[in-house]
């Protein structure tokens, strides 16, 4: 006689594979839809600045803030629901929405005191300058 072991979690397991197969993805995929999010970013130095651009789609201005703290520069806003919207109906949902938080530490050549920002067509731009004694200058040689 072969004994076999009940396990409730198991059968709750099978359960939540085959509902994802029937969808034709798995459910984890529809919750992480609906979780954090995090703009992806570009950041890239260039003579006398460091550019930082994020990916903010469907974001206000309003709804972004950006500080600057002891050599951290820290963008964080809210991609709001729109209130038209209905969530039923949906087999799945990839357009993430809620609050968003991005830390960056800036090297010591950053100029805390000159950083501006600008956002266009859903693409954050954070431009910090660098201080002017960070920059390269030729020393002549006297001979």
């Amino acid at each position: 006689m072969n004994m076999r072991i009940y396990e409730p979690a198991s059968m709750l397991n099978r359960l939540h594979d085959e509902i994802g197969t029937l969808f034709g993805s798995s459910l984890d995929d529809v919750s992480s839809a609906a979780s954090a999010w995090s703009p992806a970013v570009d950041i890239k130095e260039e003579d006398g600045r460091y550019v930082i651009h994020a990916d903010v789609p469907g974001v206000k201005a309003d709804d972004i803030d950006i500080t600057l703290e002891k050599g951290v520069l820290t963008i964080q806003g809210n991609r709001a629901m729109e209130s038209s919207e209905e969530r039923q109906g949906y087999r799945r949902v990839e357009r993430y929405r809620g609050q968003f938080a991005r830390h960056f530490a800036l090297p010591d050549t950053a100029d805390s005191d000159k950083v501006d920002a600008k956002l266009k067509d859903g693409v954050l731009e954070v431009v910090i300058l660098k201080k002017e004694s960070s920059k390269p200058r030729r020393i002549r040689v006297h001979g």
